[in-house]
C-alpha cells in the first residue's frame, strides 16, 4: 500500500472538482465519501442528491474563518492518495474508511478522537484500488497542525496496515530513492505514446552520459550527442553551479521545453556529486605521480580495444568483491556506487543481443547504489577507471573475443550484484537488497545471451577430446574439487571446462593448482553453472583467449602479449589470490 502526500494546494473546490469528476481519462467510477472528520455531518455530493461540492467545501474550509484574512495560509489544502497493490483484494468502503482514519491520525492531520481540535478532512473513493484524502491545514482551534514529515509517517503506518489487512508488503524505504514520476508526468507520457516519462528517460540518459566521463566538458558533450537540451547555471563569477536537461519534444502548454535539474532526477546526478568522480580520478592520478597510497592502483597502459577493457573490468570487479566482503562500510558503499557506473558503461557499449538486459540491470541497480552509508571515495578508483575504459574503448561486436570477454565480465558482475545484495541485507537496506537481486537476474539473462556462442564452441571442442584426455581432466577435477566434482561433471558445461583445462596445460600452467585457486576465489553455490564460472576464471587467470579459435596469447596487464608461463598464478593476480583464500 502506497500513501503519497501531494503538493499543498490553495483551492479546496478545485480538488473536490477533480475527486468527484470523471477523471483525466474518464476513469473515476462512483465517486463517494468513505470517511471524514465527522461522518454524520459531512455531506457526500457523490451519493446524496441534496448535497453539493460547495457544501463540502464550506464545511472543510470553515476553520479558515477563525483567522484574519492576512493570517490564513496561502496553501491550506492537504492532499494524500492511498493506493493498494495490483495483487491486493478489493477492499470494502468500511475498510478504506478505517485506513483513511489511521493515515490522518499517523500524519498529524487528525488525532483520531484524542484531540477534538484536529483538522477537518474527508476521504473520497472513485476507484477500487485507491482513495484520496483532502484536509484543511487549520485546526478547529485556529492553530496549524503538526504534520512535519507526514510522508514518512504515512509510509510507516502503511506498513502496519499491510500486516493488519494481509495486503502486499511493500519493501520499506530509507529516503534515498530517486523521485518517482508524478501522476501528471505519467498521464502526459501516455497521451504522447511514450513508454516512460520524460523524467525517467532523462535519468537514464544522464546516468549513461556520466558513466566513465572524466570531465565536465566530456559530460556535457555526451548529453548533447544524445540529443538533450542543456541549460547551465552560471554564477556571477563565471563558475558552473549546476545544470538542467530536457527532451526536445517534451514541452509545456506554452510550447517551452520542460527542464529537470540533475539533482531532481536522482540524488547522485547533481553536478557536485558527479564532479566528485572526476576530482577523485585526478587526485588518484596525482597520487600516482607522487608515489601515492596503496589503495591507488598501479598505472595501467591505455586501453586499445573493447576486449582488453572488459578483461580489465573483470580484474577491477574482483577487487571490488574483496573490498565489499572485507572492507569497512564506507569502502564497500563506494564500490557498490561505482559498480552502477560500470553497469551503465556495459549497457552503453555492449552488442544488441545483450543490451536490453544490461540496460535493465543498470536501471534497477541504481537503487542499490544509494544508501545512507557515506561512501569513502578513492577505493573505488579501479571500478570507475574500468567504466571509463569501457566507454572509451567503444562498442563491442557480439562475437569473437569481444563477445566472449563480454560474457566473462557479465559473469563477474552477477557475483558483484549478489555481494551487494548480501551487504545491504545485513544492514537492513531492504529496497537496495531487492534491487541488487533483481539486477542479478537481468545480468544472468544477459550472460546467457553473451555466453551462448563461446561456451557452445568450447563444448564442441571438449566433446572432441580424446577419451584418455577426458579421463585425465575428470580425474584432475575429482582431486582438486572433490566436493563439487560430481555436480560439475553432470552439468552441460563440463565439456567446455575440460577443453579449458586442456588449454591451460598446453599454455604451460599447472591446471590442478590453477583450478583450485579459481574455486577459492569466490563461493560457487549461487552460480547457475559452476563449470561456466570456472571456465572464465581459468581463461582469465591463464591469459587464454576468451573465445576459442583466436590467438593463443592475449593482452596481459602491461598490454603486451603473454607467452606461455609455468607459474601457477599470473603475477597480476597473486595478491588477490592470496587475500581471497579462506582461513
Amino acid at each position: 500500500m502506497i500513501p503519497r502526500i501531494h503538493k499543498q494546494g490553495s483551492s479546496t473546490r478545485g480538488l473536490l472538482n477533480y475527486l468527484y469528476g470523471k477523471g483525466t481519462r474518464d476513469d473515476h467510477v462512483d465517486p463517494h465519501l468513505v470517511a471524514s472528520f465527522d461522518y454524520l455531518m459531512a455531506p457526500d455530493p457523490g451519493r446524496d442528491p441534496s448535497a453539493t461540492k460547495e457544501d463540502l467545501q464550506r464545511l472543510l474550509d470553515q476553520p479558515l474563518h477563525l483567522l484574519n484574512e492576512d493570517q490564513r495560509p496561502d496553501r491550506h489544502v492537504w492532499h494524500c492518495s492511498v493506493r493498494a497493490a495490483g495483487t491486493d483484494r478489493v477492499l470494502s468502503d468500511e475498510e478504506w474508511g478505517d485506513i483513511a482514519r489511521r493515515i490522518v491520525a499517523a500524519t498529524g492531520i487528525d488525532s483520531g478522537g484524542a484531540d477534538d481540535a484536529g483538522c477537518r478532512w474527508a476521504a473520497v473513493r472513485h476507484a477500487d484500488d485507491h482513495i484520496h484524502i483532502i484536509a484543511t491545514l487549520v485546526r478547529e482551534d485556529g492553530r496549524r497542525p503538526d504534520h512535519h514529515r507526514s510522508g514518512q509517517r504515512a509510509q510507516a503506518e502503511a506498513r502496519l496496515i499491510e500486516t493488519d489487512y494481509d495486503l502486499h508488503r511493500v519493501t520499506p524505504g530509507d529516503g534515498t530513492a530517486a523521485k518517482r514520476p508524478t501522476s501528471a508526468e505519467r498521464h502526459k507520457a501516455e497521451r504522447q505514446g511514450r513508454e516512460r516519462t520524460a523524467r525517467e528517460e532523462l535519468r537514464e540518459a544522464v546516468r549513461g552520459a556520466s558513466a566513465g566521463a572524466a570531465s565536465t566538458d566530456e559530460f556535457f558533450d555526451r548529453l548533447a550527442a544524445d540529443g538533450l537540451l542543456i541549460r547551465k547555471r552560471i554564477a556571477p563569477s563565471g563558475d558552473l553551479l549546476g545544470y538542467k536537461v530536457a527532451l526536445p519534444d517534451d514541452r509545456n502548454k506554452d510550447d517551452e521545453p520542460v527542464f529537470y535539474a540533475g539533482s531532481t532526477l536522482a540524488p547522485d546526478l547533481s553536478l557536485p556529486r558527479i564532479r566528485e568522480r572526476w576530482s577523485l580520478r585526478a587526485e588518484c592520478a596525482e597520487a600516482l605521480s607522487e608515489g601515492g597510497p596503496e589503495l591507488v592502483q598501479p598505472s595501467l597502459p591505455p586501453v586499445t580495444h573493447p576486449a582488453f577493457a572488459r578483461r580489465r573490468a573483470v580484474r577491477a570487479t574482483w577487487q571490488a568483491l574483496l573490498i565489499i566482503d572485507h572492507g569497512d562500510d564506507g569502502m564497500a558503499a563506494a564500490q557498490i556506487a561505482a559498480a552502477g557506473e560500470v553497469l551503465d558503461a556495459l549497457a552503453k557499449t555492449s552488442a544488441a543481443h545483450t543490451r536490453d538486459d544490461l540496460r535493465q540491470a543498470a536501471l534497477v541497480f541504481q537503487r542499490a547504489s544509494r544508501s545512507h552509508v557515506r561512501a569513502v571515495r578513492g577505493h573505488d578508483h579501479a571500478l570507475r577507471q574500468a567504466a571509463h575504459d569501457l566507454v572509451h574503448s567503444g562498442p563491442v561486436l557480439g562475437r569473437g573475443e569481444d563477445g566472449a570477454t563480454t560474457a566473462m565480465v557479465i559473469d563477474m558482475a552477477v557475483f558483484l550484484a549478489i555481494a551487494a545484495a548480501n551487504w545491504h541485507t545485513k544492514r537492513h537496506h531492504s529496497q537496495q537488497a531487492a534491487a541488487a537481486l533483481q539486477a542479478a537476474e537481468h545480468l544472468r539473462a544477459a550472460y546467457q545471451a553473451a555466453a551462448a556462442d563461446p561456451i557452445a564452441a568450447l563444448r564442441q571442442r571438449g566433446q572432441r577430446l580424446a577419451p584418455r584426455i577426458c579421463e585425465r581432466q575428470a580425474d584432475l577435477m575429482r582431486k582438486a574439487l572433490p566436493e563439487l566434482a560430481g555436480r560439475i561433471q553432470a552439468e552441460p558445461g563440463w565439456p567446455a571446462l575440460a577443453a579449458t583445462l586442456a588449454d591451460v596445460r598446453q599454455a604451460g600452467h599447472d591446471p590442478a593448482a590453477l583450478l583450485a585457486d579459481a574455486a577459492r576465489r569466490r563461493e560457487l553455490g549461487s552460480a547457475d553453472s559452476i563449470s561456466d564460472v570456472l571456465v572464465w576464471r581459468l581463461r582469465r587467470s591463464a591469459h587464454l583467449p576468451a573465445a576459442p579459435g583466436t590467438a593463443q596469447a592475449t593482452p596481459a596487464r602491461d598490454g603486451r602479449r603473454t607467452p606461455p608461463s609455468t607459474s601457477v598464478t599470473p603475477p597480476a593476480d597473486r595478491a588477490t589470490s592470496r587475500s581471497s583464500r579462506r582461513p
